[in-house]
């Protein structure tokens, strides 16, 4: 993606206006809003302002507002705010560390901090190194701070992994995330081809490296308004989120779910791993034509339903 080096407005995420002013036209910058420009490939010093709705990981967190500072022109105003119970209690004290002197006020249970891009910031090369992508050595897979479940195996991916090995012709994995579930569903060489589709451009990136199978193609999207060529597909696997911006969502599960129903063959199937409270058969059920909860274990259900 070309992206336009002249000094411009930034805004990453989507805070709400009525907490801080957003800048009109703004580039927006956030990875889980598809078709955005990336902040790290932004050039040092070529914004003339931004407003970011900061990730609650630390680690994510602190690289994120690492790459805005770089990326400021010196003395541009930087708004940073954040849930208090999701990293909003530790903005001041990060922005701090980097050098910025900080304006700090609360409303509606955010905390809303306010610097100016200091001349000289300090540690902004240790928080980009400590939030970059890397290679899992215990995995053996790309991934990045901030990608869900970013470090470790999902246990609902692991165990569907394990049901994976009968798949064939066209399918789907939705919510792809590094690619784990997909390289399970590409060992069987009766598939044909395979979507990744996933709305976080850091996960679509990693598992660019670590999906390597020519039968793959990986897009950044949400899942929820997936690619018009995404039809008559033989099978969809996914092990969709529950939770949106921490809060639980069973809503997100059941759009995937109409998602895989919509894009599936009659006679496709839809593998589907959940955590065992989410009530997901009623809507399965209204879908598909069979139901079949092939196993529960360690608090996961993994189902097969098929259109």
């Amino acid at each position: 993606m070309l992206v336009d080096q002249t000094p411009s407005q930034g805004l990453y995420g989507a805070p709400s206006a009525d907490l801080v002013d957003l800048p009109e036209g703004a580039i927006q910058f956030s990875p889980l809003i598809p078709g955005s420009d990336s902040l790290e490939a932004r050039d040092d010093e070529s914004l003339q302002g931004l407003v970011m709705l900061a990730p609650p990981g630390t680690i994510e967190r602190r690289s994120a507002m690492a790459h805005a500072l770089r990326a400021l022109a010196v003395g541009a105003p930087f708004t940073v705010l954040a849930p208090k119970a999701k990293g909003g209690s530790r903005l001041s004290k990060e922005l701090s560390a980097f050098g910025c002197v900080v304006a700090e006020t609360a409303r509606r249970h955010h905390r809303i901090c306010v610097v100016s891009r200091p001349v000289a910031p300090i540690g902004l090369a240790e928080a980009i190194a400590e939030g970059a992508p890397r290679r899992l050595d215990d995995l053996g897979l790309w991934s990045q701070p901030g990608i869900f479940s970013w470090n470790r195996i999902d246990p609902g991916s692991a165990l569907l992994e394990q049901h994976l090995s009968g798949l064939s012709g066209r399918g789907a994995d939705f919510g792809s995330g590094i690619g784990f579930l997909s390289i399970a569903a590409l060992r069987s060489p009766d598939v044909q081809h395979l979507t990744l589709v996933d709305i976080d451009r850091r996960a679509v990136e990693a598992a660019r490296r670590n999906v390597t199978d020519p039968r793959a193609a990986i897009v950044w999207r949400d899942v929820r308004d997936p690619a018009a060529d995404l039809a008559a597909l033989n099978f969809v696997v996914m092990n969709p989120p529950f939770h949106d911006g921490g809060t639980e969502d069973r809503a997100l599960g059941v759009a995937f779910i109409r998602k895989a129903a919509e894009v599936l063959r009659t006679g496709g199937s839809c593998w589907l791993v959940a955590n065992r409270h989410l009530p997901y058969e009623a809507d399965l059920k209204l879908l598909f034509k069979r139901v079949v909860v092939i196993l529960e274990s360690g608090g996961y259900k993994i189902f097969e339903a098929r259109k």
